[in-house]
């Protein structure tokens, strides 16, 4: 594993925006993973941690210290066939492969995959899901376990009981990486899977601005019926722009890269829809996004 110095992080992430990692590496292995944290220590660095970088933004600055990319951290294997499908899968897995593997064996997990980006590692740390009332609908349906390499280089395996789980959100296991995660689901087969999954990324396609840089949904919805994306359309935000920021026209919950937008004009729309939306709505948006770097 090599160590890089000045890495453009952009291209590893959703919206293909921000600056350089002072240091940069991309374990394979969680032996791999151990030495880059053991070089960190070694050298005083603070890290960051970056799956599949589609929920994050990074700052124009970049980040100090050591990135570690969790994308060549990837790998899964069937454990079990039945009763329940049992799957062991490193977290820089992306859910697309995930996806593959219930589609394989027909199963329900495949339907809220197709409509969620990023890596498995990610879809644990933010309990990621959809809004559409399925079965399941979050990461917190499939998860049977999670191990997470601690500060002092030991592997600690939690099983889902012992983690706190929430919309949008997962506590309990930190400090740490989370390396290798485990999953399963009753091995039932809906014969009717591909289809539904086919015409549910048709009426995606249709409603989301799939073919611009972006980071998914920005807000989480509000507790109760509201839609962030509602709120945000009724208050006439879509196309509201800073550069080449723009709230999409297509669907009001997306902020999408329109052409070499910075992480600064990301974050000026982010705040001016929050504050336009509560400020005519009395509803405070909260992002689901995490800024990394310097601010």
């Amino acid at each position: 594993m090599q160590i890089q110095e000045q890495v453009i992080l952009a291209p590893l992430t959703s919206w293909l925006i921000g600056g350089p990692a002072d240091f940069f590496c991309r374990p394979r292995n969680i032996d791999e993973l151990k030495k880059s944290q053991k070089f960190a220590q070694d050298e005083k660095l603070a890290t960051t941690i970056l799956g599949g970088g589609s929920n994050v933004l990074i700052s124009d600055q970049g980040i100090r210290g050591l990135v570690i990319c969790l994308k060549d951290l990837a790998g899964l294997e069937i454990l079990e066939e039945k009763p329940r499908l049992q799957i062991a899968a490193l977290a820089g897995t992306s859910k697309s492969e995930l996806l593959k593997t219930f589609l394989k064996f027909k199963l329900a997990p495949a339907l809220f995959l197709a409509g969620i980006p990023g890596e498995i590692g990610g879809g644990v740390v933010m309990n990621a899901g959809i809004s559409e009332n399925l079965c399941p609908r979050e990461f917190v349906e499939i998860i049977d376990w999670v191990e997470v390499l601690k500060e002092d280089g030991t592997l600690l395996r939690l099983q889902k009981q012992e983690i706190e789980w929430s919309y949008r959100h997962s506590k309990g296991w930190q400090p740490g990486v989370i390396c290798k995660v485990g999953l399963s689901w009753p091995n039932e087969p809906d014969l009717e899977i591909l289809n539904r999954v086919r015409e549910a990324n048709r009426v995606r396609l249709s409603k989301q601005p799939l073919d611009l840089p972006s980071c998914g949904s920005v807000f989480k919805n509000p507790s109760g019926d509201q839609k962030a994306a509602q709120l945000i359309d009724a208050c006439g935000l879509k196309g509201f722009s800073k550069g080449g920021a723009e709230v999409s026209k297509k669907h009001a919950n997306f902020i999408v890269n329109v052409g070499d937008a910075k992480a600064s004009e990301i974050w000026f729309v982010i705040e001016h829809v929050q504050k336009t939306v509560l400020q005519k709505t009395g509803v405070q948006l909260q992002s689901e996004v995490v800024r990394l770097g310097e601010w």
